[in-house]
Formats: C-alpha cells, sequence, structure tokens
C-alpha cells in the first residue's frame, strides 16, 4: 500500500474541510441578516428622517400662523416689537428643535398694496431678509425659512438639499386688523 505524501494529505483536509463547510447551514441565517440588514437600516432611517422633516413642517407653519396673530392684531406694532423679537417668539413656539432654531431661522415680513402682488415669488427664498409688519389695513405676508440638517446620506439627494441641509418653508399672509396706535 502506497502512503499519500504530506501534500496529498493536506488536500484531502482541505477537500473534507471545504465540503464540510459548503454543507453547513448553522451561520446561513447570520449571513443572509448581514446582506438584508444594511438596506433594511438605511429604509428605516430615511423613514425616521422624513417624519422628522414633516414634523419640523408643520410646527414651523404652526408657529408662523400663532405669532403672525401679534402682527395682524397690532400687538408687535405697539409694543414695539422688532424683528429679533418676532424670530425669538417663533423659536419659542418650536421649542423641541433646541438651541439651532435661532442660528437656522430667517424670516422676511413684507406689505403689500394687493394680494396678487404678495403671490410673486412666494416661495423662493430672497437675498435679504425684510422686517415691515405694516399698521392697521395693511396686507402682510410672512414667510419662514429653516435650515434642517438632513442625516441620512440618500435624503439628501432624494430631498434636494443644499449643504446638506433642507430649507423648510411656511408662509402666512393677511390684512391687518384696523387696531389702536
Amino acid at each position: 500500500m502506497v502512503r499519500p505524501s504530506p501534500l496529498d494529505r493536506a488536500r484531502l483536509r482541505l477537500a473534507s474541510l471545504a465540503g464540510r463547510f459548503a454543507r453547513a447551514e448553522r451561520g446561513a441565517t447570520a449571513v443572509e441578516f448581514a446582506f438584508v440588514a444594511i438596506p433594511f437600516l438605511m429604509l428605516v432611517f430615511a423613514m425616521i428622517e422624513l417624519g422628522l422633516v414633516f414634523l419640523v413642517s408643520l410646527t414651523l407653519e404652526n408657529a408662523v400662523m400663532d405669532v403672525g396673530r401679534t402682527i395682524r392684531t397690532g400687538e408687535l406694532q405697539n409694543s414695539g416689537g422688532t424683528a429679533a423679537t418676532f424670530k425669538t417668539a417663533v423659536c419659542n413656539k418650536m421649542s423641541w428643535v433646541g438651541a439651532s432654531c435661532a442660528g437656522a431661522l430667517s424670516i422676511d415680513v413684507r406689505t403689500f398694496a394687493d394680494f396678487t402682488s404678495s403671490n410673486s415669488s412666494a416661495a423662493t427664498m430672497p437675498d435679504t431678509m425684510n422686517f415691515n409688519p405694516g399698521g392697521a389695513g395693511s396686507i402682510v405676508l410672512i414667510r419662514a425659512y429653516y435650515a434642517w440638517p438632513l442625516i441620512t446620506p440618500l435624503m439628501q439627494t432624494g430631498l434636494q438639499s443644499a449643504n446638506g441641509k433642507r430649507i423648510i418653508y411656511a408662509a402666512t399672509a393677511f390684512t391687518n386688523e384696523p387696531y389702536d396706535r
């Protein structure tokens, strides 16, 4: 009988090991989970982030309408309110966003002769922000822009963000009430 050489014995051991590895099913679930986990987790994080964007949008819209009422009723004008106090009031209504509100929020308040002229370029962010709350009977347009940071890489492309931030927009237009100065 011919004894196998050490090289043949190593090949037999390797073939035996490879055969056992090919037949083993113990780690198949872990390998399958590794393939599926990354896309699944990215989808979950994208849904959470999209929910946060909608939450910020609704919060900003409600804050602009609530604080805008102080302009509509003349409360802000009679108390000597400024752009800074108006912005602070909007940020206070969005308190869950945190301290980043003041730096991420831009507010533009303008008066117009009629409602049709206030409609031009309402959704585009102006280069310079104005603060003119007008007087009694003035037609006022309040626009607020909030730069919300996006974390999920695919959401940055899908939501057309600039510098990793999504500009969230809210506006309200009204005629000031006939208040006394």
